[in-house]
């Protein structure tokens, strides 16, 4: 099969209309400041009867790593670097989300809950955290502290490598009207 690479917005898709039988947002749709357009264009590049497939970030759903990790990024960034929150708030409930997606024309089919289990080694963990968008506002030197603190606070006992972390996705389905 013939694949093309293509970076564009997603609010302005280059592709024709009923191009795809089936589109993807990977935690993607719950940053963007105007769902609406963003689901009205996967819904123009998606056949009749397509799909769209929206995974949304669904914050904790347990395990002492999480809030360790956040309670020490907050001390390292302390009140005056944080980020303006992204995206649209209605992407992160489950029936406000529907309502943007029948508004784009979409059908929704159905939503649900995932956990994802990111518990292990403390290195691990911590690479898996890391990569929040906040933890580039540090300078080298901050984020090397921001490290050892959290492997400080989550020092296991002999034995006992593994270090309980989790989060929930939401995953949401719609489809095109035939």
């Amino acid at each position: 099969a013939h694949t093309a690479l293509a970076a564009a917005r997603c609010q302005q898709l280059p592709f024709h209309d009923d191009s795809f039988d089936a589109c993807v947002s990977h935690l993607a749709l719950m940053l963007m400041d105007d769902p609406e357009q963003v689901a009205a264009e996967a819904g123009r590049v998606l056949v009749p009867g397509g799909r769209l497939v929206c995974a949304v970030g669904g914050g904790p759903a347990g395990g002492e790593a999480w809030a360790v990790f956040h309670r020490l990024l907050d001390r390292a960034l302390g009140p005056d670097r944080r980020l303006p929150p992204l995206g649209d708030r209605r992407t992160r409930d489950p029936d406000a989300l529907a309502d943007v997606l029948r508004s784009a024309g979409l059908d929704p089919v159905a939503s649900r809950q995932v956990r994802i289990d990111l518990s292990g080694p403390v290195d691990q963990v911590w690479s898996a955290l890391a990569g929040t968008y906040e933890t580039a506002l540090l300078s080298p030197d901050e984020l090397r502290a921001l490290r050892a603190d959290f492997h400080d606070a989550l020092r296991r006992p002999a034995g006992a490598a593994t270090v309980p972390c989790a989060l929930h996705v939401t995953l949401t389905t719609a489809r095109t009207h035939v």
